[in-house]
């Protein structure tokens, strides 16, 4: 005896049951009424197809009617509303276009998915220009609107999956976009700083963001959106992507049980609380994997596995409902955003304990043309259980999720990541893989090898006067300054300055990504400090702290920094240096940039393209430090592209010139030069050294060969501390009467026998500032070039040997060539 299948909704859950039943049962009648005009089309393309990525309509439909008769013997009633279930008599009342009729069935299959939220908004009901994207005649509406009315800016409201890749297709089929979003971020399933990479990424491609807006209403017609805080916001047309709700009215009218959201809940075997009625798909609720909590996720992949596990289960073959971890990946212009499991929100709902690990690896080899930063959050439980992750970037971010989905589905420890064997070749991976880094750092926890701190406990740690120290090298704090009370040391000198360190108090240490944090904080454990390394280093604490631009007109394409507008018409005249920077992290393509700089003659251009976004602000800012002139800044596709002019030209120093007036009343004149600057120490006074040093660091650190020329009493500063040599007649005199060394100076006023001194240096340690010994040698090691004056070293009984390493003899000649290559380029003075 056949049984026969009413199957109600005919996109994902709805076809798979039906023509997963066909194959299992030849016998069976099956019957699937559908509301709308089409069956199994793909909802998820249809923001591509607004934006003319997916040209041809017809590609949006997976099966037709006809493809369902003839293929698999199963009529499919379109435009056929099923308005009533009597389950008492198992009919269902169907309203077809023909008009109403009454069908029996064994069994009752509800895939009826879900609707787009609609708030009643005041003016809704006059506005011609708002859509929403859930079906083929959604976006039938909407390009039709777009050829017709030929609209500049749309807006969109709900920054989810479905808004944000609206977001992508109105910008590329040309409009401005401004993007309105209720709460603090865009993609509720990533937790807030990953989320922020997507904010960041949305500037740079022009589009408005506007967080924590509600919209209340539509005056004009549509065309002007009152918005929660008071502001109004003109625009062409709108896409309401707040949400969906469940079509459960049909279920809720014949008593099936929903929750209070709407969603029919059902038991393991897709089981409502009526006999022989099913439900699966975007209408049903799930169980979440993580914290087995029952929700629903509304989402293509599950409702697919849904339907077939459900006919295996009609047909004799025991297949229940599986739990659902939610992985999921979204495109934002050149950006993946994938995650799988629950996030740190869902976590602390659920009252569960978690730890977090972030870092920051190559999608492959990064000496591999193409590499590209991939941004990685894996949660963890305190017994290592995987319970989700979040990945952002460019290239690989998916086959990551899915491997680390794959590793929660078998239940596999968090350090069991360490193990996992991936295909390696350069184009496609590391040796390493980000996913064995992530078992790695996992495993160091679980170790007790490293203490670590989270981006959002920096700025209680600053107000409360933590101890950070920054280990990255002295180029990358000209593109991205340290923390504001950060000491900084690189860490290739950590050895040999562990006496500046405090023993007293905990000590915070960052890099740009947290590795050679880790580095630092192993050697500094291992000798017996207190060290905590900030998880993911400085750019996941600076990701979360991005502050949204507001452009008063969204651009439909991004635009380039501010000092993009100097010398534009060079780069047609210049001859340009090609660099690629790609899969570089951050510092690689700001030091490439550097080294390939100095071997430039001025007025030459470097074109650099780098995968790493971060590149796109700092070499704005590393240009600006050093006086180089950006030509062009921009993100072409998945990288960024910037040329860059070796000197500041006319152009870029009439406008340094206007900024500095306008920021300050009260500068001092400043002395720009490109060629170098020359420093004359001829007093051995402590706080005068302190000066000339700081100076010289200062020149160093923006690009400038600076030489410091000690002659008489200023050879005291350069003495090497403890050395005595054996010395006559007045070199004697000399000898015991003068300082020995940098440690030893005297103060120029209230030195007190010394006690002025101490105090000084009492108060640099307590400020974090260096202490002279260390200045000399930071300013070496920034290519300072220090010269000892020979006369002066003559008449005053100085040898060579009583003086510090790595400083050059030489006679006034060498003062005086050093002097002359003193060359200013741009010249400006700020008067009161």
């Amino acid at each position: 005896m056949s049984n026969k299948f009413i199957i109600v909704g005919g996109v994902a859950g709805g076809a798979s049951v039906a023509t997963r039943l066909r194959r299992l049962n030849e016998d069976a009648q099956i019957v699937m009424y559908e509301a709308g005009p089409y069956i199994s089309f793909a909802n998820c393309g249809l923001p591509y197809y607004v934006g003319q990525q997916i040209k041809e309509r017809d590609s949006l439909f997976v099966s037709t009617p006809e493809d369902m008769q003839q293929d698999f013997n199963i009529p499919v009633h379109l435009n056929s509303k099923v308005t009533a279930i009597d389950a008492d008599a198992q009919q269902v009342t169907v309203q077809t276009p023909d008009g109403q009729i009454q069908d029996h069935y064994d069994h009752l299959i509800l895939s009826t998915g879900a609707s787009p939220i609609v708030p009643n908004f005041p003016g809704l009901a006059e506005a011609q220009n708002v859509f929403t994207v859930r079906t083929v005649p959604d976006v039938d509406a909407i390009t039709q609107f777009i050829e017709t009315t030929k609209p500049t800016h749309a807006t969109v409201v709900g920054g989810g999956f479905i808004g944000l890749e609206m977001v992508e297709n109105l910008h590329d089929r040309g409009l401005a976009v401004t993007l309105v979003e209720a709460s603090d971020q865009v993609m509720p399933n990533l937790d807030f700083e990953m989320a922020q990479y997507l904010h960041e990424h949305l500037n740079l491609n022009g589009v408005d963001v506007r967080l924590n807006t509600k919209l209340n209403g539509f005056t004009a017609h549509g065309h002007v959106l009152e918005l929660g805080n008071g502001e109004t916001l003109q625009t062409d047309m709108v896409i309401l992507a707040i949400g969906v709700k469940p079509t459960s009215k049909l279920a809720i009218d014949a008593g099936i049980k929903t929750n209070e959201k709407g969603f029919i809940t059902t038991n393991a075997q897709f089981e409502t609380n009526l006999p022989n009625v099913y439900a699966i798909g975007d209408v049903s609720t799930v169980v979440n994997a993580v914290t087995k909590q029952t929700v629903s996720i509304p989402l293509a992949g599950p409702a697919n596995r849904q339907g077939r596990y459900l006919a295996d289960q009609l047909c004799g073959i025991d297949h229940t409902n599986p739990a659902v971890l939610g992985t999921s990946v979204a495109k934002v212009f050149a950006l993946t955003a994938a995650a799988t499991g629950a996030n740190e929100k869902q976590l602390t709902a659920a009252n569960m304990a978690y730890d977090v690990i972030h870092l920051h690896p190559n999608s492959s080899a990064a000496y591999y043309p193409g590499a590209a930063p991939i941004e990685l959050k894996v949660l963890f439980a305190p017994t290592g259980e995987i319970l989700g992750a979040q990945a952002v970037g460019t290239k690989g971010v998916t086959k990551r999720i899915d491997v680390i989905a794959t590793a929660m589905h078998f239940h596999a420890k968090v350090s069991e990541l360490a193990d996992i064997e991936v295909a390696y070749a350069p184009p496609y991976a590391s040796a390493k893989d980000p996913v064995n880094f992530a078992g790695f750092i996992a495993m160091d926890v679980a170790d007790n090898l490293v203490k670590r701190v989270q981006w959002h406990q920096v700025d209680q740690l600053i107000a409360n006067k933590a101890y950070f120290l920054d280990v990255r090298n002295p180029d990358e704090l000209l593109a991205e300054p340290k923390i504001e009370t950060a000491v900084s040391i690189p860490r290739s000198e950590i050895r040999d300055r562990l006496s500046e360190l405090p023993k007293n108090q905990p000590i915070y240490v960052y890099c740009a990504v947290g590795l050679r944090g880790y580095n630092v904080a192993r050697v500094l454990a291992q000798n017996g400090f207190d060290v905590y390394n900030l998880d993911g280093g400085l750019k996941t604490y600076r990701v979360a702290k991005y502050q949204l631009t507001h452009p008063e007109t969204p651009a439909a394409k991004p635009a380039a920094p501010t000092t993009a507008t100097a010398a534009t018409t060079a780069q047609s005249t210049t001859k340009q240096i090609e660099l690629d920077a790609c899969g570089l992290q951050c510092p690689g393509p700001i030091l490439k940039v550097r080294q390939t700089m100095d071997d430039l003659a001025d007025g030459q251009q470097v074109k650099v393209t780098a995968s790493d976004f971060g590149f796109y602000k700092d070499i704005d800012a590393w240009a600006k430090a050093t006086h180089n002139t950006i030509i062009n800044n921009e993100i072409q596709g998945d990288k960024v592209v910037a040329t860059v002019q070796k000197g500041v030209t006319t152009e870029a120093c009439d406008t340094l010139a206007t900024e500095a007036a306008t920021t300050s009343s009260h500068e001092p004149t400043t002395n720009t030069n490109n060629e170098g600057t020359t420093i004359v120490v001829f007093d051995g006074d402590f706080d005068k050294a302190i000066a000339s040093l700081i100076i010289a660091q200062g020149a160093a650190a923006m690009g400038q060969p600076v030489t410091m020329f000690f002659t008489f009493w200023g050879l005291n500063v350069i003495k090497r501390p403890g050395v005595k040599l054996h010395k006559r007649g007045m070199a004697k005199m000399f000898d015991m009467a003068l300082p020995h060394g940098a440690q030893k100076l005297p103060l120029s006023n209230l030195n007190m026998l010394g006690a002025g001194r101490s105090m000084m240096k009492k108060l640099m340690r307590k400020n974090n500032v260096d202490q002279l010994e260390t200045m000399l040698q930071k300013a070496q090691d920034a290519g300072v070039k220090m010269v000892a004056c020979t006369m002066s070293m003559d008449l005053m009984g100085v040898e060579q040997a009583e003086l510090i390493d790595g400083v050059e003899f030489g006679g006034v000649a060498s003062y005086l060539g050093d002097a002359r290559n003193v060359t200013p380029v741009c010249l400006f003075k700020v008067t009161a």
